[in-house]
């Protein structure tokens, strides 16, 4: 059965959890949570970055989510709270499903990304 990016966008979701951005602002200010970027570098430069983050490409959160990997991000393990998001949450809601998926039981994503958190009147730098 095939499925559409929208689709699995929508599966996504479903099964995440979604988190607005004053939800955001507060776990980042209590320090518990990583928040990542999964943003292509061009969207980095072009729209800044929330004050924070840590960045790690789309394409290579899997390495950099498995400690077994060569290429393990030191900041993502398995029992941290993990806040993922994008430029407007498509691509976070199927990160975010991807570290669920990978074992991760503390993560989430910024409904509506980086967009939504700059109409909530959040900084970016």
């Amino acid at each position: 059965m095939r499925c559409t990016a929208g689709q699995l966008v929508a599966h996504a979701l479903a099964r995440i959890e979604n988190l607005s951005p004053d939800q955001v602002a507060a776990e980042l200010e209590a320090g518990d949570a990583i928040l990542v970027d999964v943003r292509e570098p061009a969207e980095l430069s072009e729209e800044g970055r929330i004050p924070g983050s840590v960045w790690v490409p789309r394409g290579m959160l899997e390495f950099r989510a498995d400690p077994t990997s060569p290429h393990h991000h030191a900041g993502l393990e398995p029992d941290r709270r993990i806040i993922l998001h994008s430029g407007s949450g498509r691509r976070s809601a199927l990160a975010a499903a991807t570290l669920d998926d990978m074992g991760y039981p503390r993560v989430a994503h910024l409904d509506g990304g980086i967009t939504a958190w700059r109409q909530a009147g959040k900084p970016t730098v």
